[in-house]
Order: C-alpha cells, then structure tokens, then sequence
C-alpha cells in the first residue's frame, strides 16, 4: 500500500495532494450548525497515536460529539485523508445511520459489518460503508514516507429525515447525494499522520518482502 512507496519518490510526489476544498464537508456548502466533534485520544489538527494507523493496531479511534439540533433523524461519518496523492481525498471510513442521540462512537467500531449489523450499541443501525479500497470498515492512515503530513478529517452530519436511501455498504457518492440539502449541522475533526522514514514493520504496516 501507499505506507510502502519509496521515501524519495514520496517526497518527489509532496507537491502533489487531492486539496481541502474537495472534502465532503466543503462540497456540501455552510448552510447548516456547528457541531463540536472531538477525540479523547487526540487533540484538533494534532498527530494521531500510531495505533488508529497502518503501523500500528490499525483501529478507529473514538470519537464524540455534542447533541444535534432538533429534526435531526441519524448521524452519517465521513472519514478522508485532504492530502492523498490522488485527485480526490482518499475515503477512510463512511458510516451511515449513526444513532442521533449516541454521542459517541468507541474505539475500533468502525469495522466490517456484512448487512449493515453494527456491534456496539452506540451504532446499532448504523451501516459501514465502503472505504476507497472498496471494502467495508476502517482503513489505517498510511501515507507515503516523505510526502510529508497528511490531514485526516472526520467529518460528522446530523441529516434531517428527507435524506434518502444508499443501500447496503455505500460509497462515498451515493452518501453524498443522499444528504446534499439534508444537512442540519456537521462537524470536522482533523487528525494528522506522516512518516518521513520507511515504515516500520507492524501488525498492520507489514513491510513488503521483496
């Protein structure tokens, strides 16, 4: 994967990052509240631990937020890396149908949940979407080494009920249409990763054999 690509090719490929502006919570306008989204295991715009990434455990990390305001039905996330060195922002988790009133998502419940059975009681209903792996669950953040730090953002939406349906296991477009005009209020937490060196052999991180 990207956490593998040479370092100087990485920093050869620095200038070259998807952009802030292309994020799903900048595409969906400002029309809507502000919700306080934040992390007990890392601060706004700081490093996230190595273990939510591809050189460590490999987990999501827990999350929490404030109340929605009123006519909100669910809570959909959306989990992208602004500076992959793709043309759009790498999708790190979706999920949608997230309890309005749960507040919190714990530790490692983003993960593959088949037709949509979330395992935590804080997202049951809810239903974890493809990833631009295209797989279902969370994908570790494994920048390039030497490409210098990457912006992970979380990105919370309280959505009203008029936001229509994705199906099973959706993608990020499918998400995105469904909730355009039925924001009511989101939230953004940015957490950071970079690797300046090769990556460390881990349970997640394996270096490449050959």
């Amino acid at each position: 994967m990207l956490e593998h690509i040479p370092a100087w090719l990485g920093h050869a490929m620095s200038g070259l990052r998807a952009g802030a502006d292309k994020l799903a919570i900048a595409q969906l306008g400002t029309s809507f509240e502000t919700l306080d989204l934040t992390s007990p295991a890392f601060a706004h715009e700081a490093r996230m631990p190595p273990r939510f990434t591809a050189d460590g455990e490999g987990v999501s990390p827990p999350l929490v937020w404030n109340a929605p305001p009123a006519g909100t039905a669910h809570m959909v996330l959306i989990v992208e890396d602004a500076d992959a060195p793709t043309p759009q922002p790498l999708v790190h988790a979706i999920v949608w149908g997230l309890d309005a009133d749960a507040g919190r998502l714990p530790e490692g419940a983003i993960v593959a949940d088949g037709a949509g059975d979330a395992a935590s009681a804080e997202s049951a209903g809810s239903d974890v979407g493809r990833n631009s792996y295209l797989r279902e669950g969370w994908l570790p953040p494994d920048p390039p080494s030497g490409h210098g730090e990457h912006r992970y953002a979380f990105q919370l939406f309280a959505v009203d009920a008029g936001a229509g349906a994705v199906g099973e296991t959706p993608g990020r477009s499918a998400v995105i249409d469904a909730i355009s005009g039925h924001v009511l209020a989101a939230g953004l937490l940015i957490g950071t990763y970079s690797r300046e060196t090769e990556a460390p052999v881990g349970p997640v991180g394996v270096a490449a054999s050959a």
